[in-house]
């Protein structure tokens, strides 16, 4: 079996792949380009791309020995999922995994935008603090306060759920009723417009899908209240970025938090220059354990797609009937 990797993940994912096959990795320590990916798929069994990677129509035709892709994160927005059922190629993720892990980093942005902690940090930094004042830095309470969950998936249940203890009432929205939520934290489900209007901390925690492309407008920050949090750790477009860049300059809402931008890895100077929005480098699975864990799964994914097995994760099977 020949794999091309698209750029060096963690040595777990690694050894287990050289294990069963004969792996090329991209040697360069960057993002490679369409064409540098079509060189790299020529008579490759499998690929093993990232997040950032587009595997488009042309990448998925391009080899037809190609059987298996295997995607380097939870979601797979970037894969042309359809033409690759079309070409009987399986494609897999990396759920479960990272689940506790991003719903962490969701809750650091909480913390980090209620309470101020970069601008703290940076006030500090800069020679600023004089010793206390009744009405320095002042910022959020989150204990008591109403806790909103767009999405309420692995990670939008997990992250719900680490509530406990603050004592929270949690709304959310989604397609189905979550018994989970309702039985352990009774929580209530309603509609997005009843939860922006009621909530105090919103986390967004649905998958990038026509529907949900800018389902955060300008509308909808206008209906938040002006105490509110906002915080996307999912993906950047379901956020439309230049109406949030508004809403914070404007303090329509208190502030936002985010790991995810509309058109990564480019964010508005605009946005940067705010001091109410946290900002992190889509660091939502970045710890060494979730990290290696995600390489070892993704390599199983691969390796198993590639033999002709179902993946563990495979977001395809269709190509099993349909081929």
């Amino acid at each position: 079996m020949k794999i091309f990797v698209t750029r060096a993940i963690p040595e777990a994912g690694l050894t287990y792949l050289r294990k069963h096959a004969d792996i090329t990795i991209n040697p360069h320590d960057r993002m490679l380009t369409k064409q540098e990916i079509l060189n790299g798929i020529r008579g490759k069994d499998g690929l093993l791309c990232l997040l950032t990677d587009p595997i488009d129509h042309d990448v998925i035709t391009a080899e037809p020995k190609l059987k298996m892709i295997a995607n380097y994160a939870v979601g797979y927005d970037n894969i042309d999922i359809k033409t690759a059922t079309k070409q009987g190629i399986l494609v897999s993720n990396t759920p479960g995994v990272l689940t506790d892990t991003t719903a962490e980093l969701a809750w650091s942005l909480v913390f980090a935008v209620a309470r101020r902690i970069v601008e703290g940090d940076q006030f500090i930094r800069q020679g600023k603090f004089r010793g206390w004042e009744p009405l320095l830095m002042l910022g959020r309470d989150i204990a008591n306060k109403t806790l909103g969950i767009i999405g309420t998936g692995r990670i939008g249940t997990a992250f719900a759920l680490k509530s406990q203890g603050f004592n929270m009432p949690v709304l959310y929205t989604d397609i189905t009723t979550n018994e989970v939520l309702e039985k352990q934290l009774h929580a209530k489900k309603v509609t997005l417009n009843q939860m922006l209007k009621t909530a105090d901390i919103i986390s967004v925690h649905v998958s990038l899908t026509p529907q949900t492309h800018h389902l955060i407008g300008k509308d909808q920050l206008q209906s938040m209240k002006e105490t509110a949090i906002l915080i996307n750790t999912a993906r950047g477009p379901i956020i439309d970025e230049n109406a949030l860049i508004i809403a914070l300059q404007n303090h329509w809402i208190f502030g936002a938090g985010l790991d995810v931008y509309e058109h990564e890895p480019d964010i508005p100077k605009e946005l940067l220059r705010l001091p109410n929005v946290v900002v992190q480098p889509h660091t939502g699975s970045a710890t060494y354990e979730t990290r290696s864990n995600m390489a070892i799964l993704t390599a199983k994914n691969l390796i198993s797609g590639i033999q002709g097995h179902r993946p563990p994760n495979c977001v395809n099977p269709e190509v099993f009937t349909n081929h």
